[in-house]
């Protein structure tokens, strides 16, 4: 096995260049051809450029306490907007979308797959501090702090909600690109994420066209659909929304008791308002048996789902640069194609052996075969456990923000009467107690 890693480095450096795979293993995300690089540790970064790094942390916690604080305890949606516009001017355009937690799952995953690679500690904290923030404090990355979102906050100008039932099945896309994505790096084929981000082109300005399409596309759905990338795309909110479910604390629409006007229901745009159920006989009945039926079904649809992933095994496999150079090189040598191409040239260089490039990609093939289908099983996974809670009917009597959709936005205070009533009676409380200060 080792014999076989051993050649496909070699198969690689062929590939970029010699020397180049020891400072890039992967493409960087297509942009224009003018962009350049950021330089990396690998490549003899200055000492500053470390520091640089360790501010962006800081910053990043100190922009997650706030936004916890905002969030839970002045409850304040002004002060998320303006958090969240900071977060976009810093994050966003500043450092041009680099590095965020959303891209740090493929160097956490590159750090597991490959011994050979170490994680930076910049991109551990930015992908670990988050999800710490939302075990303890709910989605509070989401609500002012991830530049991603904030930009789709600021063009939600005519929120239309989207159907229920469309809404789960399009929720069942990030976890489907987030399973990809770990695959793929760990095959060492490509950064889907950081190759696809539909904004940080906007941020570095600097996009190819299909990418600006793609990202104003989504900014346009974004003026009508709230926050579309984070709640049908975004890998890292799969991530953010099944640690929100054990969070210690959470957004409530009002602290004090519901008077069920609706209102919080109406002024959420994500569909994350959850409303009450009273638990009648004909309704736990009813509940009971579409949670057996789901019990029953879940083998089948994790089956179906790793069948389906195996079918696609070569779709993925073709993504790796080992097995398209071998049917390259295939091609060529049965005189199925005409000439011959630098990737092909540079293998033929390294003196290897056409069978040892078959031997490589078989295993790289076998790797797909292995991951496809435990990709497929864990989307199955996925699609059983949402039609399980789905099923799941428990009593509920007041309105209430669902943890896992929630993103802590605030709008729901804006327009909740008792929450109204309460920082009414908070601002005067405020008022006087500056009064009798002025007066001592």
């Amino acid at each position: 096995m080792r014999s076989l890693h051993a050649l496909l480095i070699t198969l690689a450096a062929a590939l970029c260049g010699g020397d180049a795979l020891a400072e890039q293993r992967f493409p960087p995300p297509d942009f224009s051809p003018g962009y350049s690089m950021p330089v990396t540790e690998a490549q003899g970064a200055p000492a500053r450029d470390d520091a640089r790094g360790y501010i962006d942390a800081a910053a990043l916690a100190a922009a997650l306490a706030l936004a916890s604080y905002l969030a839970l305890g002045r409850r304040s949606r002004r002060g998320l907007v303006v958090l969240g516009i900071a977060s976009l001017a810093y994050f966003g355009f500043y450092r041009h979308g680099c590095i965020c937690p959303i891209g740090a799952i493929q160097n956490v995953v590159l750090a597991i797959a490959d011994s050979g690679y170490a994680l930076p500690l910049t991109a551990a904290i930015f992908f670990a501090l988050p999800l710490l923030f939302t075990l303890f404090f709910g989605r509070a990355f989401c609500a002012a702090v991830c530049p991603l979102g904030a930009i789709q906050d600021i063009v939600l100008v005519s929120p239309v909600a989207v159907p229920g039932w469309l809404a789960r099945a399009l929720g069942l896309v990030p976890f489907v690109y987030l399973g990809a994505a770990v695959l793929l790096v760990a095959m060492g084929s490509t950064f889907l994420i950081c190759r696809y981000d539909p904004f940080v082109g906007f941020f570095r300005l600097s996009a190819g066209l299909d990418l600006t399409i793609f990202g104003a596309s989504l900014l346009v759905i974004g003026v009508f659909v709230g926050r579309p990338y984070c709640r049908f795309l975004c890998p890292y909110g799969a991530l953010l929304g099944l640690v929100s479910r054990l969070s210690w604390r959470r957004v409530r629409i009002t602290p004090a008791e519901c008077i069920q006007c609706r209102l919080c229901e109406d002024s959420c745009p994500f569909g994350a308002i959850t409303t009450p159920s009273p638990e009648t006989p004909p309704a736990r009945r009813a509940g009971k048996t579409a949670l057996a039926l789901t019990l029953l079904a879940l083998p089948v649809v994790i089956g179906l789902g790793a069948l389906a992933g195996r079918a696609l095994s070569p779709a993925f496999a073709h993504t790796h640069a080992t097995i398209r150079l071998a049917e390259r090189v295939w091609l060529e040598d049965a005189g199925r194609v005409d000439g011959t191409t630098d990737q092909s040239d540079a293998f033929r260089a390294t003196g290897l052996s056409t069978d040892d490039l078959y031997l490589a990609a078989g295993a790289v093939r076998a790797g797909f075969d292995t991951g496809t289908t435990l990709l497929g099983a864990f989307v199955g996974l996925v699609i059983g456990a949402t039609l399980l809670r789905i099923s799941l009917r428990r009593k509920r009597t007041e309105y209430e923000a669902d943890p896992a959709l929630c993103v802590a936005c605030g709008r729901c205070y804006r327009y909740c009467p008792v929450e109204i009533d309460r920082r009414k009676k908070l601002e005067q409380a405020e008022g006087r107690a500056e009064q009798d200060d002025g007066s001592a």
